[in-house]
């Protein structure tokens, strides 16, 4: 079974930029599909991103899109989200986990991480 540990969060002021990172070990992305979650205080998972293992299909929520970019670099097992001019509602902590198949639902991915706290300042 996979294990995946997310790093990179930190506190910045907002239109900063921010990467993520979530490494696995125990076994490879392959054949996965990962993904990357917000939570916040009160709120529900929410879906951000995902990446085919062959990172040959990526998708952003529109939320994020045209701020957000996922990438993995199967040398290393890692799956990056870059995140560009940064929002204070993009507060939360984030984590990554692996589904069978390209999915949004948050129901369908396990192994999921310890979270990374990122917080955006006004």
């Amino acid at each position: 079974q996979v294990q995946l540990v997310e790093s990179g969060g930190g506190l910045v002021q907002a239109g900063d930029s921010l990467t993520l990172s979530c490494a696995a070990s125990g076994r490879t992305f392959r054949d996965y599909s990962v993904g990357w979650f917000r939570q916040s205080p009160g709120k529900e998972r929410e879906f951000v991103a995902q990446v085919t293992w062959s990172n040959t299909f990526a998708y952003v929520a529109d939320s994020v899109k045209g701020r957000f970019t996922i990438s993995g670099d199967n040398a290393k097992n890692t799956v990056y989200l870059r995140m560009n001019s940064l929002k204070p509602e993009d507060t939360a902590v984030y984590y990554c986990a692996v589904a069978p198949q390209i999915s949004r639902l948050a129901s369908e991915y396990r192994s999921w991480g310890q979270g990374t706290q990122v917080t955006v300042s006004s």
